[in-house]
């Protein structure tokens, strides 16, 4: 579904340029969770960015199905770090959700059943009609998660999108993208700087080094699709992946 290849980014000129991703090539295929972890600052949001058509790249290609991402893709969707940010707050819960669907084709009555689906999907239909402020920090992810499945891209860009929630919700955020995943078969690219939530939730995790960020490794999870936050994170194989995550950081 998504190629990247060579891509560079590099910001300023002259004496102080500075490039922040250096020839970074990988694929993402149909229906996979594809986590990208890096050290802090290696450009990992950059990369997230470019491939979403809001940095224009300085090097390198994207195709999306086949096709040169040239700007924003009408089929992809982002969900940002700073959900209280991305939110407004003078909207009900139902109407931040259906707002992407606005310059749809569809009806006034089919965006509602839309945003109102979405929302049952992650377990908020009861807050529809709330607002944002009203609800608790992971009740707000979870609105800006519905608001990207109520789009229905076909590639989900999610950049670290549980850092700011405690751990127990960060785990209920997880399991909530294995199940969306497994209901609508997306294809998912989740930025994470969590190693064991990289493990968790990947198909696959590719590792970045330092800025200027290359490709250090990509690691294929050979763990059940059905997961589980003890059982999964207790066995063998978890932990030896969780363990080569983290040598490829240090090394």
């Amino acid at each position: 579904m998504l190629d990247v290849i060579e891509l560079g980014h590099t910001y300023g000129t002259g004496a102080r340029a500075h490039v922040a991703i250096d020839e970074v090539n990988f694929r993402v295929d149909e229906g996979e969770i594809v986590c990208v972890v890096g050290p802090s600052g290696c450009g990992k949001s950059t990369l997230l960015k470019s491939i979403a058509g809001l940095h224009r790249i300085s090097t390198g290609e994207i195709h999306l199905h086949g096709r040169q991402v040239r700007d924003v893709p009408g089929d992809l969707a982002v969900v940002f770090q700073d959900y209280s940010r991305s939110l407004f707050p003078w909207l009900s819960v139902v109407k931040n959700v259906e707002f992407p669907l606005r310059g749809s084709s569809l009806s006034r009555r089919e965006r509602r059943e839309r945003a109102e689906d979405a929302l049952a999907s992650v377990g908020l239909g009861h807050v529809a009609r709330k607002h944002p402020w009203q609800l608790s920090g992971g009740m707000q992810q979870r609105v800006a998660i519905a608001r990207a499945l109520a789009y229905r891209p076909s590639l989900l860009l999610m950049d670290e999108p549980f850092a700011s929630v405690d751990a127990q919700t960060r785990g209920e955020l997880e399991d909530l993208v294995l199940r969306v995943r497994a209901a609508q078969d997306m294809t998912i690219l989740l930025v994470t700087h969590d190693i064991d939530e990289s493990v968790y939730l990947g198909d696959r995790v590719l590792v970045l080094s330092e800025s200027p960020t290359t490709v250090v490794d990509t690691l294929k999870v050979d763990l059940p699709r059905e997961r589980d936050q003890i059982v999964t994170r207790a066995s063998v194989e978890f932990v030896r992946l969780r363990s080569e995550v983290a040598r490829l950081l240090k090394h």
